[in-house]
């Protein structure tokens, strides 16, 4: 499992891939108590590097290692297009979120739910054949472990209201302007 911390408009960033796949993303810390220890300085791997941590490791190890590198380059790549709004859909990212099978649902269908448009929790419960699971539908929104990528900033209350985000109401509010041409982010620079 291979991490980089993220510098963006809206925080620090942590995103996570194991196996070629994005499986998390953590903001600020707010997710990551979940994780160990994660260090301050940003993580990057080299074929060395993981000869060095890993001493017998085989050409597949290495492989792997690099797949989650490459995976955690397109992450960062893509937030940086989101945050500056050029960049619409995450489809071409390859995620695997851990989850239940009903999390599973409420988070396929969140990834279809289109960029600048929101829907209500009782509609995504509709949407997953479980129209009395509002309730839930919003319990796999505040686990949803890939914010932004699976986007459940687009869910919103049934009267249109903003309601939960684990980041904050702040947070959603401003990436559901910046979807909507609203709001301007200004990337720090690095």
């Amino acid at each position: 499992m291979e991490f980089r911390k993220i510098l963006t408009p809206l925080g620090t960033l942590t995103l996570w891939a194991h196996a070629g796949t994005l499986i998390r993303l953590d903001w600020d810390g707010i997710f990551s108590e979940t994780h160990a220890e994660i260090p301050n300085e940003t993580k990057r791997s080299t074929p060395d590097d993981i000869k060095g941590r890993i001493p017998d490791s085989t050409k597949e190890d290495t492989e792997i290692l690099e797949a989650e590198e490459q995976i955690l380059n397109t992450g960062e790549r893509i937030l940086k297009e989101y945050f500056s709004g050029k960049r619409v859909d995450f489809n071409l990212l390859p995620m695997n979120p851990t989850g239940t099978d009903f999390q599973q649902k409420v988070w396929t269908a969140l990834r279809k739910i289109p960029y600048g448009e929101t829907v209500s929790y009782g509609e995504i419960a509709r949407r997953i054949g479980s129209p009395k699971a509002a309730r839930a539908v919003g319990m796999a929104n505040h686990v949803n472990p890939l914010p932004i990528f699976i986007p459940c900033h687009r869910v919103v209350g049934s009267n249109g209201k903003l309601t939960g985000y684990a980041p904050g109401l702040k947070i959603k509010r401003i990436l559901l302007e910046l979807e909507a041409g609203v709001q301007r982010l200004q990337y720090p620079t690095e």
